[in-house]
């Protein structure tokens, strides 16, 4: 069975730090081409945040370049997004994405909420 589990989400004042956690089936990201974290806030599509490719290449979208790092546990099978200096604006669900082929859909976790207010 395919599961990625997120954690780490909650209540932040802005200008603080979370760290989201990912937990991947272990068949699923032994296979990853591309592990993600997307994020969509109400009213808005849902965005790329930061990927990170089995090569090691990663892409950051704009808003959150030199705030936010994506990286991976192997050994935990997990993936991780460490938000920083964060921002009202960084408020959203955000979900985890792993994809194993270049050409298939991916597997979507079920969302953590950030919320970002004083």
């Amino acid at each position: 069975q395919v599961q990625l589990v997120e954690s780490g989400g909650g209540l932040v004042q802005p200008g603080g730090s979370l760290r989201l956690s990912c937990v991947v089936s272990g068949s699923i990201f032994s296979r990853n081409v591309l592990v993600g974290w997307y994020r969509q806030a109400p009213g808005k599509q849902r965005e790329s945040v930061a990927t990170a490719t089995s090569g090691g290449t990663t892409k950051y979208a704009d808003s959150v370049k030199g705030r936010f790092t994506i990286s991976r546990d192997s050994a935990k099978n997990t993936v991780y997004l460490q938000m920083n200096s964060l921002k009202p604006e960084d408020a959203a669900v955000y979900y985890c994405y792993v994809a194993t082929t270049w050409t298939s859909p991916g597997y979507w976790g079920q969302g953590t909420q950030v919320t970002v207010s004083s």
